[in-house]
């Protein structure tokens, strides 16, 4: 009889694998996989909602730190843990969810018992790989199978619900062996002679790079095939960083809430190279995909499902770094037949966008204008800082101005876009770089959902600083309800100081009103050594890409499929 339970063989074969974090609120049936977990090396950190948990586990992987583990009680916290498992799975991010369940002789099927539910059932829909583990001597196979799934060429979110007394039970010890790095997948080299033909030829290429590319480390080779074929560059909102906002072929950030120079490029271009990205909403209008005829489109992925919808003119099926390295190798020494006038003209009509919200930011019209304050803010960041960006509205002003040089840097959640994404992803991040400054920058309801972690922050010992945009709102919706009906309901957020409540949780605060305020008050935040939250006052403003963001809601209602 093996001295090992179920517990510490789980706990094992995740050390081996590679997890370093996992998440959750404590629970009687949790306890001996927490405890394991713990004595096997895994960072534990406690949080005050599930939900939470399942954001964080999926910021560790959109940051480049491998898989992390989140954990849901029987009943209530798997309800929980499934409401914040959508973003992992609509992203793309691997994660280990894991739930606990009755007794084996009392779940499926269930006997009534309190907290009775069919978890299996419920996290069907959003995890790659489920499996309920009934019996100790099938969890090395069983998690060996999910991690797998969770890392495979669509990775993406795994659940395993384990019935309770498998936790104590005694278990086959596990091997220690860490599994072998998924093999990067290569093109076909015809298809890629033929890639290579086209990009020489293109006189508008255009490159689409997306969290396929980031996830693959792709961003040296993205640059240098650009600087061949002469290419402008649009990240997708996940593949934000994958080019620096100040380099000469910048056009902005995720498609159509770019700006008119990346919705343009997108219209205009003869050839576009997209890489590990999906061609999401993000990238619509209102007759639905972009990337359409007669540009020339040429899809690098992972994913043939991704490659499917729009159909790809010329797929690649393969991991972003290896197949842009293929196609470095055919283009060889040759250059591209790029116009260099079209790129220029793409960029020159952002620098006349920015110049444009400069004018209207510096207005002196009431609260603070939202531009102002993200200008503000993009001056006052330190060099090396993280930032998520959450809020629906507030997102579009923190892609737009907020400067970033380098991937995985900047995270949002645009698959599943949930609100309160970004504290947790903030406490992820500075899990992963203690040593450097991360902000989370939200709106004021946004940050309703998930202001409970002020506490696990402050509890863990991690300073993230929370900058609000406060509009006293539901912004966006209110804006919408004017113009539809003439008058606004259940939108009103006013009275709530968000600096008082940080303080409440024994962090620092602190209200903000003016543009200048905002860098003195950011140091003293950072400086505090504290979890921290900058109330700034805002007034609501629509973000000048709002107009194409609706119509893009309309494709489909209007008949376009």
């Amino acid at each position: 009889m093996s001295d090992t339970t179920g517990a510490e063989a789980i706990a094992a074969i995740l050390r081996d694998a590679g997890v370093r974090f996992a998440f959750g609120v404590a629970g009687g049936k949790l306890a001996p996989l927490m405890r394991a977990l713990m004595r096997a090396g895994i960072r534990y950190v406690g949080l005050r909602h599930e939900a939470s948990g399942a954001m964080a586990a999926a910021a560790i992987a959109q940051a480049g730190g491998g898989v992390a583990v989140a954990l849901g009680e029987m009943g209530p916290g798997a309800l929980n843990l499934a409401a914040g498992a959508g973003g992992a799975s609509a992203n793309r991010l691997p994660a280990v969810l894991i739930t606990t369940n009755q007794h084996s002789r009392a779940c499926y099927p269930g006997r009534g018992m309190f907290m009775d539910l069919d978890t299996r059932a419920l996290f069907a829909p959003l995890v790659r790989f489920g499996a309920v583990v009934s019996d100790p001597a099938r969890i090395p196979e069983l998690f060996r199978r999910a991690l797998a799934a969770a890392r495979g060429p669509s990775p993406g979110p795994v659940h395993l619900d384990i019935a309770q007394d498998v936790l104590s039970a005694p278990a086959p010890p596990p091997h220690p062996a860490a599994p072998p790095a998924p093999p990067r997948m290569r093109p076909d080299p015809a298809a890629v002679e033929e890639a290579a033909r086209l990009l020489l030829a293109a006189a508008r290429p255009l490159i689409v790079a997306g969290g396929g590319a980031a996830a693959s480390g792709a961003e040296d080779e993205l640059r240098r095939l650009a600087d061949r074929i002469g290419a402008a560059v649009l990240p997708t909102q996940m593949g934000i960083g994958l080019w620096p906002t100040e380099d000469s072929r910048f056009l902005g950030q995720g498609g159509i809430i770019g700006g008119e120079a990346a919705v343009t490029a997108l219209r205009e271009a003869d050839v576009v190279l997209a890489v590990g990205c999906r061609v999401s909403s993000w990238l619509w209008d209102e007759r639905g995909p972009l990337l359409r005829p007669p540009a020339r489109l040429v899809r690098l992925d992972t994913d043939p499902a991704a490659l499917a919808d729009p159909p790809a003119g010329l797929p690649l099926l393969a991991d972003a770094r290896a197949g842009l390295r293929d196609l470095l190798e055919a283009l060889g020494d040759r250059r591209g037949a790029a116009d260099p006038a079209w790129c220029a003209g793409l960029v020159e009509r952002r620098r006349r966008h920015l110049d444009r919200l400069r004018q209207e930011a510096s207005r002196p019209e009431g609260a603070m204008h939202p531009a102002a304050l993200s200008f503000a803010l993009a001056e006052a960041l330190p060099p090396g800082a993280l930032a998520t960006y959450d809020g629906g509205h507030t997102s579009f002003w923190s892609n737009d101005l907020l400067p970033v040089t380098s991937p995985r840097t900047r995270l949002h959640e645009p698959g599943m876009c949930q609100l309160g994404f970004g504290l947790p992803a903030a406490i992820a991040l500075k899990l992963l770089h203690p040593d450097r400054p991360v902000v989370n920058v939200t709106g004021d309801g946004a940050f309703g959902f998930t202001l409970a972690e002020l506490d696990t922050a402050r509890r863990e010992g991690l300073p993230v600083v929370t900058i609000v945009h406060n509009n006293a709102a539901w912004g966006v919706i209110a804006h919408g309800q004017m113009r539809a009906f003439g008058e606004s309901f259940g939108t009103d957020l006013s009275g709530a100081d968000y600096a008082a409540i940080a303080r409440g949780f024994g962090c620092h605060g602190e209200v903000v009103e003016r543009p200048e305020e905002v860098g003195p008050a950011l140091a003293r935040a950072f400086a505090s050594g504290l979890p921290a939250v900058l109330d700034c006052r805002v007034r609501f403003v629509p973000h000048p890409a709002m107009s194409a963001f609706a119509a893009m809601n309309r494709y489909g209602a209007a008949g376009g499929g």
